[in-house]
């Protein structure tokens, strides 16, 4: 009763400390007519731009009384899903009473939701363009049991956002000139999101850029095939190919073309994504600020998150750089779990330091004893490997029968075993009375640190052969996942089962 007293007077104080009282239902701001409306107007032509394309493409075929159809049916679209926009902000109410968070929304099927403080993971503070141009906040509210966003504002004004941040998230914040003043735990230059695009995964970036080619060539020639001028096209993509092949000098400059903008489209997507990203500390919570043309804020409860992973790759490490990962509790039935996924990028070892000193005690861990698997985990992937190859090689001699493919095999086996031998010096453990280190990667390097009462169940496996070598699998469940540590001896796996046992039972700390 004392406590829940106290939260009473906690929330009253806070009504106090603004203008907006939350006690009553109350709208969002009418400037969010116009947001629900460009938010429904772009899923329309996401899901129609083909037919304007195949529009455009049998434009001659088609008759003045048809195009008249046709516009009159995009107008009633327009016209309906300005109609449904708004109706969709008239019935959207929200309230806040007794620690709960109340929603009430739906145009024909209406839906009533009621969410508690305690089951908020991290609220969410987003600008998209038109946001930022009529001046209003999109706020959305996630919990670790649902696999979507369960709240969803389009529009708040900016005092009324931080006001609704304050009370959920028991984050005091009272003007945005108070925040610029506080000095930020961390904040990443654009020299370092210029180090971060450099050190990206520019395959990927390549990859989309040549599906995007690929996409846009094929739309052009269904519009030049519509307009009867599909010959053009497939001349000038003869002449350009014979020209390019026959020129050594024209192939180089094209992948070195290739190559720049691969790099240059990793840049804009971490510079725009990433821009001005700073890290507050408040009492009991980060708030992540970043992005340029879509502004997001995240209030993120220590309290919530269950793993960090310090993730870096060999120029990552050459240029001084390494991403955190923060993961919390999210459901099983999540399509997309990366979306709930929080990371900050470009940091630097300091910085992690920092962040992670905030959340835990990892100095404890420097006493530790780094413990490598079992050499039974290196002859089972060697094993494994050897088999994959033997099998696409016979594959290829059978169906082709090629037989210079198995030279490329022999020249390709150290490069195996490097990558191998990398793995197993880069897969080991690290425990102390109360966290755990998990080193893991290939080219990439991942450190898990986790603390121990937050593990949920403890499995250990044991396949027939890892009998022989009296070594064991052991398996951790958290809350936002599993966490494998292959091929341990059997002795420490059990000794580390029990006092993982012995953590979760005698610890009161609250994990959720």
């Amino acid at each position: 009763r004392v406590d829940r007293r106290q939260r009473q007077m906690c929330i009253r104080d806070r009504f106090m400390n603004h203008n907006y009282s939350f006690s009553e239902f109350s709208r969002q701001s009418s400037k969010g007519v116009l947001v629900i409306y460009g938010d429904i107007l772009l899923k329309i032509v996401k899901q129609t731009w083909v037919l304007f394309f195949l529009f455009v493409s049998r434009i001659s075929e088609i008759s003045e009384v048809q195009s008249t159809y046709i516009y009159i049916g995009v107008f009633v679209v327009f016209m309906f899903s300005l109609g449904r926009a708004y109706f969709s902000y008239r019935n959207f109410k929200f309230k806040i009473v007794d620690h709960h968070f109340v929603l009430k929304k739906g145009i024909i099927k209406k839906t009533n939701t009621s969410i508690a403080f305690d089951r908020i993971q991290n609220i969410n503070f987003k600008q998209n363009l038109i946001q930022q141009f009529i001046n209003v906040y999109g706020v959305s509210i996630e919990t670790a049991g649902s696999n979507k966003t369960e709240i969803v504002i389009k529009a708040l004004s900016h005092s009324k956002a931080l006001a609704l941040k304050e009370l959920i998230s028991s984050v005091a914040v009272s003007s945005e000139t108070s925040q610029e003043q506080q000095k930020p735990l961390l904040k990443i230059k654009i020299g370092e999101l210029l180090k971060v695009s450099l050190t990206e995964n520019h395959f990927r970036s390549l990859l989309v850029l040549i599906a995007l080619l690929i996409g846009f060539f094929q739309q052009i020639e269904h519009v030049l095939e519509g307009l009867g001028r599909k010959e053009f096209l497939d001349d000038y993509l003869n002449q350009s190919t014979e020209a390019v092949l026959g020129s050594i000098l024209l192939i180089v400059v094209l992948f070195l073309g290739v190559v720049i903008v691969s790099i240059f489209s990793s840049f804009i997507r971490v510079f725009l994504r990433h821009f001005n990203l700073v890290l507050f500390v408040k009492k009991e919570a980060f708030e992540i600020n970043q992005g340029l043309l879509t502004k997001k804020s995240v209030v993120l409860k220590k309290q919530k998150v269950q793993s960090i992973t310090v993730s870096s790759n060999p120029f990552k490490r050459w240029v001084g750089i390494s991403y955190v990962v923060f993961k919390q509790a999210m459901s099983g039935k999540m399509k997309n779990k990366k979306d709930k996924v929080i990371k900050i990028v470009g940091c630097e070892h300091d910085q992690i330091n920092l962040i992670k000193n905030h959340l835990f005690d990892s100095d404890q861990l420097d006493a530790s004893q780094k413990h490598y698997t079992d050499s039974y985990y290196k002859t089972r992937i060697l094993f494994l490997t050897s088999i994959i190859l033997l099998v696409i090689n016979s594959s290829i001699f059978l169906i082709f029968d090629i037989l210079y493919v198995l030279y490329i095999t022999l020249l390709l086996l150290p490069l195996c075993y490097f990558l191998i031998h990398k793995k197993i010096k880069k897969t080991f453990y690290k425990i102390s009375t109360n966290l755990l280190l998990v080193g893991k990667g290939l080219v990439d390097t991942h450190h898990t640190y986790f603390q121990l009462f937050k593990v949920q169940n403890v499995t250990m496996k044991q396949t027939i052969f890892q009998q022989r070598r009296n070594v064991v699998d052991l398996i951790l469940q958290t809350a936002s996942g599993k966490i494998r540590i292959p091929c341990m001896p059997s002795k420490n796996a059990t000794e580390i089962y029990n006092h993982i046992l012995f953590n979760v039972e005698t610890s009161k700390q609250s994990w959720m």
